[in-house]
């Protein structure tokens, strides 16, 4: 099937230089923004992922507030770390957009993690893309249209490579189907890291219309 406009993949945008520096960049940003488990609302049952951010704002879920943004971390109740420069670099490159990112999740997968089929629509202007980079083993990665029942295509994932979620595509499902153990060694004790960077708010001159 034929992806909605807007959709990209870059593969390989980062060497594997660049990707051990951001790797770098990631374990000061847990260092400060510790690892936790989010959970689903309503249910509270945990994602199988595991998870932090940075920027100004962070993306959480729980089973009493549910999806939402926040300033601070749910469990230190510290501001999060800044995005580090080379991902504000990436969206000045690849954005298309006036202002800049507020998040960056980091989403840590192990070889049994899984990310269901789901849309990012808790941002204010969809205007902005969504733009991912993964560090790590590769990850069979899905995308389909704006309803979840539609068809799906698989791409295979590998460190470095980039995704960017604009245009019509901004809103279409996806997720993550697998990973696969020991197709890289950039991550310590294995796995896959996604980093995912967002526009959250209107930039100033539109809401200010």
């Amino acid at each position: 099937m034929a992806i909605a406009d807007g959709f990209r993949h870059l593969p390989g945008h980062f060497d594997a230089a660049a990707q051990k520096a951001l790797l770098i960049d990631v374990q000061d940003i847990i260092h400060d923004a510790p690892l936790y488990v989010p959970e689903m609302p309503r249910t509270g049952k945990p994602l199988s992922v595991r998870m932090t951010n940075c920027g100004s704002l962070g993306w959480i879920t729980d089973k009493t507030h549910g999806y939402r943004y926040q300033a601070t971390h749910p469990l230190t109740l510290q501001p999060w770390p800044a995005i580090p420069p080379a991902l504000l670099a990436l969206w000045h490159a690849v954005a298309n957009y006036p202002a800049p990112p507020e998040a960056c999740l980091v989403n840590v997968y192990d070889h049994r993690a899984r990310l269901g089929s789901h849309r990012d629509a808790d941002e204010a202007d969809t205007t902005a893309p969504v733009i991912s980079v993964s560090l790590g083993c590769d990850a069979t990665f899905h995308v389909g249209g704006l309803r979840r029942s539609d068809p799906k295509t698989k791409i295979l994932l590998r460190s470095g490579d980039v995704v960017v979620l604009g245009g019509a595509s901004r809103l279409a499902y996806h997720g993550i189907n697998r990973i696969h153990p020991g197709t890289s060694d950039l991550v310590p004790g294995g796995g896959r890291i996604n980093l995912t960077l967002r526009r959250v708010t209107l930039p100033r001159s539109t809401a200010c219309k």
